[in-house]
């Protein structure tokens, strides 16, 4: 009986710290950047986009396509930095961030 009260003790912390580790990850901001530096992305721990910002000098109605590409760009190198941070902060707790069903990507 005291092998089974302390997995469910266990069970419980490590419920309490994946729930801390998501709400921190919520929280997180990451940027990404493209055309150097001419498009920001900024996304979330958990992937969600928060904000794009594009530099003035580079909007050009020839050159749509190209931007388009560009906020695409930035936006997939902030959201892989918070796969990484969500994945390192996870692994703290026995690698858990590629479980299906958490929300977390591998």
């Amino acid at each position: 009986m005291r092998n089974l009260n302390d997995l469910m003790r266990k069970a419980q912390e490590l419920q309490k710290k994946m729930e801390e580790i998501e709400k921190e990850l919520a929280e997180t901001r990451v940027e990404g950047f493209a055309g150097g530096g001419a498009v920001k992305a900024v996304v979330s721990g958990k992937l969600d986009v928060i904000s794009v910002e594009i530099d003035e000098d580079v909007i050009d109605k020839d050159e749509k396509e190209m931007l388009e590409d560009m906020i695409v760009a930035a936006i997939r190198e902030a959201q892989d930095k918070a796969k990484k941070i969500a994945q390192e902060k996870f692994a703290e707790i026995g690698g858990l961030g590629g479980i299906p069903g958490l929300g977390f990507p591998n």
